[in-house]
C-alpha cells in the first residue's frame, strides 16, 4: 500500500460517520416535538446555552483569603485548544461574566443589557470575546448543546428553503396554543430546563407561513407537514449564530451591516422591495440569532448604530429596512477602552446606551506568577528554537509590567516591591491577609493603568533577534529592549510617567541582582557531602550544649565544650540574635525529638530556616577557595577553574541555564563580589 493510500485508510478508519449524521440531522416538526421533549434544552436561549456551555468545562472554587470564596472557570484556561488563549489571573472578571450570563440565562434583567468589557489595551477583551465565540461553535457540535432551526419545503420539489435566522422551530406555535403546548412538552418531566416559547417568526418565514395558511385552508396542520427541522451547529466562519461587528471609516458605516439589506436582483423577479425573499437578511444581528455577537471597540460606533443597538439589547428586537421590528436571541457583547468610556460617560446624548450597558472591568494581571504565564505561553522551548532563555528573563520583565500597574501604598514603611511580593502569596513580617486585601481595596484604579503585555512580548522578540552572536538572551538584553523603548512608546506621552518606569527598572535590576547572587551563592554550597558533615557537627554541639555535655573530638579523643563559635556562625546567617539563641537550639533539638517519635529521620533539608543557615556558612566558607573573583581579571588557574567549572555545571543542572548563560552570570556576580557587594539574605 502507497504512503497516499495509508494516508487515506488512517483518516477513514478514524473518522465517526455515525457523529457526522448526528450534526446534520433533518426531520420533521414532529419528530422535532419528540426530541425536545427528550431534551428540553435544544430550546434553550443564548445566555442559557453559553452560560451552560461555560459550566461543561467545570469549576471550581478557592479562598484567595480568609472569609472570601472566588470561583475559577476552568473554561477560561482555553482547554479546547490546549491553553492557546488560556486567560490568567483574571478569576474576579470572569466570575463577574459568568454571574452576569447566569442572571440573564435566569431572566433576571441583564438579558436586556449590553454586556460591556472595559479596560485598558492589551488586558485579554478581545481574547475572552474570542474564546466565547469560540466555544459556543464547539459546544452546539456536542449532544448536550444541540440546537435547530425551521425549513419550507420548495414547493417545486427541490431545495429546502431554511430560514434566514435560523430560528427555532417552536415559533411556528400560534400564541394562542403556546402556554398550553409548554405545559404538554414540559409535563411532569423533572428535567432542569423548562421549556418556553419566546418570540415571533422572522419577516421571511412570516411571509411563507402566512402564503402557506392560505394554501392550506387555514389548517395549521397541513402547513406543519410541509415544514422541515434541521440540527444548526454554529460557526463564525460560515455566519452562523455568531457575528462580530467592526467600526469602520464613518464616511463608510452603514446600518444596513447591522440589519441586511434589499436584494436587488430579487425586486425585478418579484416586484417590490417590501418582499421579505427580496431582502437578505445577512446583516451581524441576523445571522447571530441564537448565538452571539461581538462588538470591537464598540463605543467608536456611530449613533445610528448605537440606536440599533439599544433596541437590539432592551427589546431583543431589530429594524430591517421596510420591515417590521424583528425578534432576535443572541448575547451581545462588547468591549472598549477606556478614553472611549471616558467619552461615553461625558456625552449626555448617550444616557440610554450608559442605562443599558452592564460594564465589566478587565484589568491588567497584578499577580507576578500569573503574568509569567501570560508570556511563557509564546516564549518556552518548544515555541523558541535555537536560543535559550536565561533563568529569571520572562520573570524580570514581567516584574517591570506588573510594577507599573500597582499603585504606591498609603503604607510609608512598604516598598512598591515589597507589595508586588505580597500580592504574589509572599508572607513579609507585620502583614497578614487583611492587610493584602486591605492593600487591594484602598487601590481603586490598580490594573487599569501601565505597561501592556504586548509591549512586553514585542520587546522579548526584540531580544530574540537582536543578538544572533549569542546562544542565549538574559535579563539585561530584555531590560534594556524595554528601557530603549520607552522614549517612542506611543502610550506613554508624559514625561514623568516614562522617568516613573525607568526608575521601576533600577528596581527590577537590583531584584535581580540580588537574586543570582543568591543563586551562585546556593550553587557552591551545593555540595550535600559538605552541607551533612557541617550540619551534623552543628547538631552535636547543639545537644551537647543543651543537655550541658561535652563533645568529643573526632581527631584527639578528647572531650571539649560545645563549639560556641561555630554554633553562632550558622545562627548568625539566619539573623538569630545571641539573646534567642538559647531558644533557638531547644526549638531544634525539639524539632529532631518530635521526628524520631513519628519515625522520620532527621536530615539538613528537614527544616527550611536550617538548610538555609548551611548553605549560607558552606558558601562563606567556600568562596575565598573558589576564587570567583579572579574571573573579573581574567587569570584563573587550572585548580581555580575546575573548581568554577563544577558551580557552574550545579547552575545548569538544577537552576536551568546553559553553558553560555551560565558563564555569563558567573562573571556578572564575580564582578559584584569584587566591589564587595555580597548579602547574605535571600
Amino acid at each position: 500500500m502507497s504512503e497516499s493510500q495509508n494516508i487515506i485508510s488512517l483518516i477513514g478508519e478514524r473518522q465517526d460517520i455515525q457523529q457526522f449524521r448526528k450534526k446534520h440531522w433533518e426531520g420533521s416538526f414532529q419528530e422535532y416535538l419528540d426530541l425536545i421533549r427528550a431534551n428540553p434544552k435544544a430550546t434553550r436561549n443564548a445566555f442559557q446555552r453559553v452560560y451552560d456551555m461555560i459550566l461543561s468545562y467545570g469549576s471550581e472554587t478557592y479562598e484567595p483569603s480568609r472569609g472570601e470564596k472566588r470561583t475559577h472557570y476552568n473554561f477560561f484556561d482555553d482547554p479546547i485548544e490546549n491553553g492557546r488563549d488560556g486567560v490568567f489571573g483574571l478569576d474576579s472578571t470572569l466570575e463577574q461574566l459568568a454571574n452576569a450570563l447566569k442572571s440573564a440565562a435566569r431572566g433576571y434583567g441583564i438579558e436586556k443589557r449590553v454586556l460591556l468589557l472595559h479596560g485598558p489595551v492589551g488586558s485579554s477583551k478581545s481574547t475572552i470575546a474570542r474564546m466565547l465565540k469560540k466555544g459556543l461553535e464547539r459546544y452546539s457540535a456536542t449532544d448536550e448543546g444541540a440546537l435547530f432551526s425551521l425549513g419550507w419545503r420548495d414547493e417545486s420539489g427541490g431545495e429546502t428553503l431554511w430560514c434566514p435566522m435560523n430560528e427555532e422551530p417552536l415559533h411556528l406555535i400560534p400564541k394562542r396554543f403556546r402556554q398550553e403546548v409548554a405545559t404538554q412538552l414540559n409535563g411532569e418531566s423533572a428535567a432542569d430546563h423548562e421549556i418556553r416559547i419566546v418570540g415571533e417568526l422572522c419577516p421571511y418565514c412570516r411571509f411563507m407561513y402566512g402564503e402557506r395558511l392560505k394554501e392550506c385552508d387555514g389548517d395549521w396542520t397541513r402547513v406543519i407537514a410541509d415544514i422541515r427541522v434541521k440540527r444548526v451547529i454554529l460557526s463564525e466562519q460560515d455566519r452562523i449564530g455568531i457575528g462580530t461587528f467592526q467600526p469602520k471609516d464613518e464616511k463608510n458605516q452603514d446600518s444596513t451591516e447591522l440589519t441586511g439589506d434589499i436584494n436587488y436582483r430579487k425586486i425585478a423577479e418579484l416586484g417590490t422591495d417590501s418582499d421579505p425573499r427580496a431582502f437578505n437578511f445577512d446583516g451581524e444581528f441576523n445571522i447571530a440569532n441564537r448565538g452571539i455577537i461581538e462588538f470591537i471597540e464598540v463605543l467608536k460606533l456611530d449613533v445610528a448604530f448605537l440606536y440599533d443597538l439599544l433596541g437590539a439589547s432592551q427589546e431583543h428586537k431589530i429594524k430591517p429596512k421596510k420591515f417590521a421590528q424583528t425578534d432576535i436571541d443572541e448575547v451581545i457583547l462588547g468591549h472598549t477602552n477606556e478614553p472611549e468610556y471616558r467619552r461615553l460617560q461625558n456625552n449626555e446624548f448617550m444616557e440610554a446606551l450608559r442605562d443599558r450597558t452592564v460594564k465589566i472591568d478587565v484589568p491588567y494581571v497584578t499577580r507576578l506568577d500569573d503574568e509569567i504565564k501570560i508570556y511563557e505561553k509564546d516564549y518556552n522551548r518548544a515555541k523558541v528554537t535555537g536560543k535559550h532563555i536565561a533563568p529569571h528573563t520572562i520573570e524580570m520583565a514581567a516584574m517591570w509590567a506588573v510594577l507599573t500597574r500597582l499603585e504606591q501604598p498609603n503604607n510609608a514603611g512598604l516598598t512598591l516591591l515589597q507589595k508586588m511580593k505580597l500580592y504574589n502569596g509572599k508572607t513579609l513580617p507585620g502583614f497578614t491577609e487583611d492587610n493584602v486585601k486591605e492593600l487591594r481595596e484602598e487601590a481603586t484604579t490598580e490594573g487599569m493603568t501601565g505597561i501592556s503585555p504586548r509591549y512586553v512580548q514585542d520587546k522579548l522578540s526584540n531580544a530574540l533577534v537582536a543578538h544572533p552572536e549569542s546562544r542565549s538572551i538574559n535579563p539585561f538584553m530584555v531590560l534594556n529592549e524595554l528601557e530603549s523603548g520607552l522614549k517612542h512608546h506611543s502610550l506613554v506621552t508624559s514625561d514623568d510617567t516614562r522617568a516613573s518606569y525607568r526608575d521601576l527598572l533600577g528596581v527590577v535590576k537590583e531584584e535581580y541582582e540580588n537574586i543570582v547572587k543568591n543563586e551562585v551563592q546556593r550553587a557552591i554550597a551545593a555540595d550535600e557531602d559538605a552541607l551533612k558533615r557541617l550540619c551534623g557537627n552543628y547538631i552535636d554541639n547543639v545537644k551537647a550544649y543543651t543537655q550541658r555535655e561535652k563533645v568529643k573530638n573526632k581527631f584527639t579523643g578528647a572531650y571539649e565544650e560545645p563549639d560556641e563559635r561555630l554554633m553562632r556562625s550558622i545562627e548568625e546567617k539566619i539573623d538569630i540574635p545571641d539573646s534567642r539563641k538559647d531558644d533557638f537550639r531547644r526549638e531544634m533539638m525539639n524539632y529532631i525529638g518530635a521526628l524520631s517519635i513519628d519515625g522520620k529521620q532527621f536530615d539538613f533539608k528537614s527544616n527550611e530556616r536550617l538548610y538555609k543557615a548551611l548553605q549560607l556558612k558552606l558558601f562563606e566558607d567556600q568562596k575565598d577557595s573558589i576564587k570567583l573573583t579572579s574571573l573579573v581579571s581574567n587569570v584563573v588557574d587550572q585548580e581555580t577553574q575546575q573548581k568554577i567549572d563544577v558551580v557552574k555545571g550545579r547552575l545548569i543542572r538544577d537552576h536551568g541555564y546553559d553553558d553560555e548563560s551560565a558563564t555569563d552570570v558567573l562573571h556578572f556576580v564575580a564582578s559584584i563580589f569584587a566591589r564587595g557587594d555580597v548579602r547574605d539574605d535571600t
